[in-house]
């Protein structure tokens, strides 16, 4: 096969207040912010290190002018910019953040020669297929660096609360999460709570080392890299799944029913799930004995489906589909 470009491009900063400031305020943020990682920009580098354990050549964010002919091209971004001055004839597989909706880019297709569209999970492909056509619509799960997230054995808590809850959070917090606390401390269950966007990495790693499962608290995931982590570990995974997509925007869209999950990539080995707070009481019980008797095997479920390799090799697939 010949050489594969891979592109992860988002729009450069821009000047604030004054010319050149872009550059201080990128220093600054370094300085004085928590280094977090995207999650498409993870999706980007483990892609990469999927391809480097498999010794797939290939280059990155190469210009457009120097592609030749009959080489592949994935691109994974965020936005519009992704793609925008690509003016070559090679097809292009594009996905994952390009969009939050297809109704917010219908001309995708013919605005660029893409040829397939990425989505993780089954769930968030059936909301792109009546845009873009179920042929040109593909599944790719991106890879869990299961070598890097491997099982603790300094358990000093029984539970991680993971919280990313994103919308209508008052009501949620006195509805859901609030509940659950007290909930698990009527139980006698010991917690750690973590709430998105306020951790690093290295902390995130620290709690699941520590931590014997996890209680994960998010309306809808097309992959969720949190919990799969997690999956990675050996914890298992209490997840709150009420079914739909919750975001706002679903109105704008024109599209307010969409069935949705938290859990896309999930079995009965990586632990159980609950709808309401009514659910989590009637099950919480349940699920933390089997915690205790070793029931869950989410580790197993992590080696069997979404390894790097694994997740290459898929993709590779998909690139030979495209370029003959």
């Amino acid at each position: 096969m010949n050489k594969i470009h891979l592109y992860f491009r988002i729009r450069p900063q821009k000047d604030r207040f004054f010319p050149g400031d872009r550059y201080l305020l990128a220093i600054a943020r370094k300085l004085f912010r928590k280094p977090k990682t995207s999650g498409v920009k993870k999706v980007f580098d483990n892609l990469c290190k999927g391809f480097d354990e498999l010794g797939i050549s290939y280059d990155i964010n190469l210009p457009f002018n120097k592609i030749k002919i009959n080489e592949p091209v994935v691109v994974l971004g965020t936005g519009r910019y992704a793609l925008e001055g690509y003016n070559q004839p090679n097809p292009v597989i594009a996905g994952i953040a390009l969009m939050t909706h297809p109704s917010e880019w219908p001309d995708l297709f013919t605005d660029y020669p893409v040829v397939k569209y990425l989505q993780h999970s089954q769930w968030a492909n059936n909301v792109y297929t009546p845009y873009y056509g179920s042929a040109n619509c593909e599944l790719w799960p991106a890879g869990i660096d299961t070598e890097k997230w491997k099982p603790g054995v300094n358990k000093k808590y029984d539970i991680l609360v993971y919280n990313k809850i994103r919308w209508d959070k008052k009501n949620k917090d006195i509805e859901l999460r609030i509940p659950i606390l007290l909930k698990l401390k009527e139980l006698n269950i010991s917690y750690k709570e973590i709430t998105y966007g306020q951790y690093t990495e290295d902390e995130y790693y620290q709690l699941l080392q520590e931590c014997r499962a996890m209680t994960f608290l998010c309306e809808h995931e097309s992959q969720g890299f949190a919990c799969l982590e997690a999956l990675a570990m050996n914890v298992p995974v209490f997840a709150w799944d009420q079914g739909f997509c919750l975001d706002p925007n679903r109105f704008k869209w024109n599209d307010p029913i969409i069935p949705a999950t938290s859990i896309p990539f999930f079995d009965e080995r990586c632990g159980m799930s609950f709808k309401t707070i009514d659910e989590f009481k009637g099950k919480i019980s349940a699920f933390w004995q089997r915690v205790n008797k070793g029931d869950f095997k989410p580790r197993t479920y992590m080696l069997e489906n979404l390894t790097l390799k694994k997740s290459g090799e898929k993709m590779l697939a998909i690139i030979r589909s495209v370029y003959h």
